[in-house]
């Protein structure tokens, strides 16, 4: 097996960028009045998954940083996962767009939290 060099090449990584992009793309059609709202707060959190996996990926040679950034990520996933709730609650998306987007995030925090229970296979 290639050694990663690169966070884009993490799994983890290409998945939570995908689905940010399908949750900006879900959001284009929110109301305006969520703009600052709804809208604002889960597009920063579903960024900002794969924005701690990057910055992990590059502190993996310090084993505690690497988990508290993997730490981070998981909890920003968590958060994500959250918001569809809220969106089907008020009607801005559809049970299959929100069953999409669960199943993708609860396959993400398992990605992640396989990485914090075993990150001695990513150290360097």
């Amino acid at each position: 097996m290639e050694r990663i060099r690169s966070h884009r090449e993490l799994k983890v990584y290409q998945l939570s960028f995908e689905a940010g992009m399908e949750i900006f793309r879900l959001t284009k059609q929110f109301p305006k009045e969520e703009r600052y709202s709804l809208t604002d707060q889960i597009r920063r959190s579903s960024r900002s998954v794969s924005a701690n996996l990057a910055e992990a990926f590059r502190k993996r040679r310090y084993p505690r940083s690497f988990v508290s950034k993997l730490s981070d990520s998981e909890g920003e996933a968590a958060e994500t996962q959250n918001w569809p709730d809220y969106s089907l609650a008020c009607e801005y998306v559809s049970k299959k767009e929100h069953s999409s987007l669960n199943t993708k995030y609860d396959y993400i925090l398992g990605m992640i939290v396989n990485m914090i229970n075993n990150p001695e296979k990513w150290s360097i």
